[in-house]
């Protein structure tokens, strides 16, 4: 049985989707991801006494921007009227973690999961940037989507 992959063309090549006959509906993604430090790192981070300055003000814009730009940076993507978008922060000091939560929402034929992903993946990378001074082996960990809705497939939640 002959399976259709909605983005090779019959010749086999890469294409956008064409999602002009879907109709448009509210879709919201929602993707975490976590950041390990030292504890050294993790003081300094809620001191704000990093060299580079206020880390998680940056990441925060950082990562919208990211999520405005993610046509721009997935060439199959198609570019979305983002309606929403953030990046929000917890920090766990007893395991030195900066966890991420990034959200997007839009009204449009397809869904955002890719913006929220670069969302959080860029604002990780906008924290490492800014703590690589002092600390060189840290980790970007556990990037994954956790909730999306709106669309023909739904609701979905992770565990």
């Amino acid at each position: 049985m002959s399976q259709e992959f909605s983005h090779i063309d019959d010749t086999g090549r890469a294409r956008m989707v064409d999602v002009s006959g879907k109709s448009e509906s509210v879709r919201i993604a929602r993707v975490r991801a976590e950041v390990v430090l030292n504890e050294r790192t993790m003081r300094l981070l809620v001191d704000k006494a990093l060299p580079k300055g206020e880390v998680l003000g940056t990441a925060r814009v950082a990562g919208i921007l990211a999520a405005k730009r993610t046509a721009e940076l997935i060439p199959l993507c198609h570019p979305l009227p983002l309606d929403f978008a953030d990046v929000s922060f917890e920090l766990d000091e007893a395991a030195n973690i900066v966890r991420i939560e990034a959200e997007a929402r839009t009204s449009a034929k397809t869904g955002v999961e890719m913006e929220a992903l670069l969302a959080a993946q860029v604002a990780a990378a906008t924290i490492y940037d800014m703590c690589k001074a002092v600390q060189k082996d840290i980790r970007i960990t556990d990037c994954r989507l956790v909730y999306k809705s709106g669309g023909k497939s739904g609701l979905f939640q992770a565990d």
